[in-house]
């Protein structure tokens, strides 16, 4: 058995549905905080690293977005104030229109505690370490005026919405004629 399938195989039940509770979760309060402006969709199967597909009302132009959430109840989020998450490289393709999301979620009352919403192409460029099992590892800290590489991409719940239609706007713009 390969080692992505003995990891994905050690995955428990609970984290499966916790992880897609996150997502849908993510996606009604971008669409909430943007009235409907943005949509939401869903991959039936997440073989490629796409777990929402954000798109503004009115325009064909898409944000993939590879969601990584972690629960405020976890030992490195609760201890020690710090979002860590693993991204693997056999799968990783960074592209114009990928963003990986590393969102904390407060289980207790439902809600996105903060998040980090950075453009694949340039975590590919920051190097993030390799652990053992090769899967890129993002370690970010949540202390105010923490001054990690990955403070630039963090955002506190309101503004994530906000930052998505930026990213689409931005992808928008490079397919514009000139």
């Amino acid at each position: 058995m390969a080692d992505e399938d003995a990891d994905y195989l050690a995955k428990s039940p609970r984290a499966g549905r916790m992880g897609a509770a996150a997502e849908y979760l993510i996606a009604a309060t971008c669409i909430l905080a943007t009235r409907g402006e943005l949509n939401v969709s869903t991959s039936l199967v997440d073989d490629e690293g796409v777990d929402l597909v954000f798109h503004r009302r009115g325009t064909s132009r898409t944000l993939a977005v590879q969601v990584k959430a972690r629960m405020s109840d976890g030992k490195m989020v609760h201890e020690k104030e710090l979002c860590v998450a693993f991204v693997r490289s056999q799968t990783f393709r960074p592209r114009s229109d990928l963003d990986l999301l590393f969102a904390v979620i407060d289980p207790q009352v439902g809600a996105l505690r903060i998040a980090w919403l950075i453009p694949s192409k340039e975590f590919a460029a920051m190097e993030p370490p390799l652990d053992s099992h090769r899967r890129f590892r993002f370690s970010a800290s949540m202390k105010t005026g923490s001054r990690d590489q990955w403070v630039r991409f963090r955002l506190s719940p309101d503004q994530l919405a906000d930052r998505i239609l930026q990213r689409l706007g931005q992808l928008e713009e490079r397919e514009r004629p000139e």
